[in-house]
């Protein structure tokens, strides 16, 4: 597997990729000229020429970027390619001095075991204000908003704290994280 910038030829398997989740509600669905146009935003992970996985990075200025778009073909989930993606994309929203990094998640299980914490969508008005608004399901949203924990230690302790869960335990931090 080798993780890479995604380039304008890859743009219909990205988009085939994440229509592959967004008939069920996983992933919101991106129109194949929004993915051309963003396609800079975009990681993907290949094998034998195949993407596997594939990431965006969307950048609202310094102090907020988002990951989005994540998806994994269903014979490459658990192998470990969605925390390829993830993790590259964190590495160029250090590389851009990015303050924070957030992302809205019907998964938290997935993200908590990279660093991220549970927040309030409304601690993030830019990522409200551009996309929510628009979004069919602003009133009936069911995606939990997470950051990436400032500190190495906070990153640390949300991955001990979604490891060590049970799925029983997985399934109440998400019940909670909805709650709040």
């Amino acid at each position: 597997m080798r993780t890479r910038k995604a380039v304008v030829t890859d743009a219909r398997e990205v988009h085939d990729l994440i229509a592959q989740f967004s008939g069920d509600g996983t992933l919101l669905p991106r129109r194949y000229n929004e993915i051309c146009e963003n396609i800079r935003d975009f990681v993907v992970v290949e094998h034998r020429g195949r993407i596997l996985a594939c990431g965006a990075l969307h950048i609202y200025g310094p102090h907020l970027a988002e990951v989005r778009s994540i998806a994994v073909t269903p014979e490459a989930q658990g192998r470990g390619a969605g925390q390829r993606v993830v993790k590259t994309l964190l590495v160029e929203a250090e590389r851009h001095q990015i303050t924070r990094v957030c992302l809205f998640t019907r998964i938290p299980e997935f993200f908590g075991r990279l660093g991220f914490i549970t927040s309030q969508r409304e601690e993030l008005p830019d990522k409200m204000f551009k996309d929510c608004v628009a979004c069919p399901r602003l009133h009936c949203c069911d995606e939990i908003a997470m950051v990436l924990a400032h500190s190495a230690a906070e990153r640390a302790a949300a991955r001990r704290d979604y490891r060590s869960a049970s799925n029983g335990e997985a399934r109440r931090l998400v019940q909670i994280a909805r709650a709040q």
